[in-house]
């Protein structure tokens, strides 16, 4: 490719409105074109990188035993009533691009295929002789964002990979899910990801396992904990934690209220009353739903709302207003304890606060604090379950050596076991050999290309731009041609671009009239693996330039060992 044919102009400062290093990337060398907000056009460099990026997928899920196919962007209305999703905002609802054609219908634009593969598994399997089906698509789709501010993480129309399995038991959909599970490393691996496969919470997906794999970035996007001594890795809100436990005093005291004002923090509480602070605890007031929840755990630890919400199975829980907590407490923010709350505030605590002895609550009274309190004794004994928030030095879950740590990431994909959920809603079943009609078990794996891709720039980028891992960058060789007014320098320039076509090697060359700075400084900003130049001292010495793009240093070789390393570079 001849880069004075190339569309695409690139920018030498950053965009305003990039927030990320992928999205300022990808704007300055003019990868992406943003046509309205959050709607983008793959210019010919990104689209190269998201073809090679996208037959990866295809190999691995091929080699899964996976039939390509590929379903319609319009959706009738009444699949996603079927399913109970086009009116649930907790799912998907309100993200859907909704459009009416001209003869009334309702349709809208997939942000999902879930219900279109089912639709079209029912009408074609009806016996286990037909089992089991394995299918997957590489599909544009839409989802009408509210903020779309980072470029192609939150793109509202983007490319995703969907893959669906279909098994006659759970067993057998067991099987479907780690072969799944293990074409997703490979995946991840083949492209040079720095990743971590998390364990993650189902949502409404489904009732079952779920895994979400996350590119390591340093975005406030998604924080996952994983052990620095085994294989656990989970995202924070499903996040398990083992805390340390301390010896205990021997016997029960006498409770007390102490005043101390103005101590909010758990540290310097534990200070003033000569406390560790695991023996102090926080005690929050959440509105869940229509009713008030107290949530307990222990002063060094924070409270999981995701895993809070789940045990209550309530669709709304935030903190509970000063206003309620002064009704309810009679005290202001920060002093709220378990003893001698009204019986309409239900209880519950995370299992550490359980076994202590002697511990301090807030006395529900402003500026008092409860100390030598102990569960059964001075309050009744609420649910406990595990509702603290793991997080950084926690003890692990899974073995006794690890410590937990945090990183946050970029959610590229994610597999789940979705059961029956669909085909029970939808009526999707076989006959199984007695000839009875059963549920088929389905699986549900998806992978955002788009934002894959911006996780890979975000882990692969300079202060000058983009430096692609190999088998997914654009071109092989940025081949730049100096000097080109002088027909020798031209004329070798020629030759090179022409011989690395015959190799079959994938070669930009900027045979553009520029000076050497802005011919390099776009080639830093494109990031492609290795610059190869040709120029008045590289003819006059018979030998070629060569830099990797992830080096400094670049080093004046003969041809044939420039080559050489090229062919070995790039198979």
């Amino acid at each position: 490719m001849r880069q004075s044919n190339h569309l695409g102009k690139t920018l030498r400062e950053d965009p305003r409105e990039a927030q990320t290093a992928a999205h300022k990337l990808m704007l300055r060398a003019g990868y992406i074109k943003q046509i309205a907000a959050g709607v983008y056009a793959y210019m010919p460099l990104l689209l190269r990188a998201l073809n090679k990026i996208s037959q990866i997928i295809r190999k691995e899920m091929n080699a899964s035993g996976y039939e390509e196919l590929l379903m319609p962007v319009l959706q009738p209305k009444n699949l996603w009533l079927d399913s109970g999703r086009w009116d649930d905002d907790n799912e998907i609802g309100s993200s859907i691009f909704v459009i009416r054609d001209r003869r009334g219908s309702t349709l809208c634009l997939a942000p999902a295929h879930e219900e279109v593969i089912t639709d079209i598994i029912r009408k074609e399997v009806s016996s286990y002789k037909h089992l089991p089906k394995k299918l997957y698509q590489i599909q544009t789709k839409f989802r009408d964002e509210t903020r779309p501010r980072l470029g192609l993480m939150q793109a509202r129309e983007y490319m995703m990979k969907d893959a669906f399995s279909f098994d006659d038991d759970e067993a057998s959909l067991d099987g479907s899910y780690q072969a799944m599970h293990d074409a997703y490393h490979n995946i991840c691996r083949r492209i040079g990801l720095e990743y971590r496969c998390v364990e993650a919470h189902t949502g409404t997906s489904g009732n079952n396992r779920r895994h979400e794999f996350v590119a390591i970035a340093d975005i406030e996007e998604d924080t996952i904990v994983y052990c620095d001594n085994c294989e656990y890795a989970a995202n924070q809100e499903m996040g398990e934690a083992r805390l340390e436990v301390f010896p205990q005093d021997s016997e029960e005291k006498t409770m007390e209220a102490i005043y101390g004002p103005g101590l909010i923090g758990v540290e310097p509480l534990a200070e003033f009353l000569n406390l560790p602070v695991w023996k102090t605890t926080k005690t929050l007031l959440f509105q869940a739903d229509d009713k008030v929840v107290a949530v307990m755990v222990r002063g060094d630890c924070d409270v999981n709302e995701f895993k809070v919400k789940d045990f209550l199975e309530c669709n709304e829980l935030t903190l509970a207003s000063p206003k309620v907590i002064k009704e309810l407490t009679g005290a202001e923010v920060g002093y709220a304890g378990p003893i001698g709350l009204s019986r309409e505030v239900t209880v519950i605590a995370d299992h550490y606060t359980r076994d202590r002895v002697n511990f301090e609550c807030g006395a529900n009274r402003t500026d008092y604090h409860y100390i030598n309190v102990n569960c059964g004794r001075d309050f009744p004994l609420p649910n406990f379950g595990d509702f603290k928030l793991a997080k950084e030095d926690h003890l692990c879950p899974r073995c006794d050596q690890g410590k937990l740590k945090e990183a946050r990431g970029i959610k590229v994909g994610h597999i789940a076991k979705l059961g029956t959920k669909y085909s029970e809603k939808l009526n999707c079943g076989y006959l199984d050999r007695a000839g009875k009609s059963q549920p088929l078990y389905m699986g549900g794996y998806s992978i955002d290309i788009n934002r894959l891709t911006a996780a890979v720039v975000e882990q692969n980028h300079d202060e000058s731009g983009i430096t692609w891992p190999t088998h997914i960058a654009p071109f092989q060789i940025h081949l730049i041609g100096l000097n080109l007014e002088t027909e020798e320098v031209r004329a070798e320039a020629e030759n090179l671009y022409q011989r690395l076509l015959d190799e079959e090697i994938e070669v930009l060359f900027d045979d553009r009239d520029l000076r050497a700075g802005e011919k390099f400084g776009d080639a830093d900003l494109f990031g492609i693996p290795i610059r190869l130049t040709v120029s008045k001292r590289t003819c006059k010495e018979q030998k070629l330039e060569l830099k990797f793009r992830n080096k400094n240093q670049s080093n004046f070789i003969t041809y044939g060992a420039a080559l050489k390393i090229i062919k070995d570079f790039c198979v």
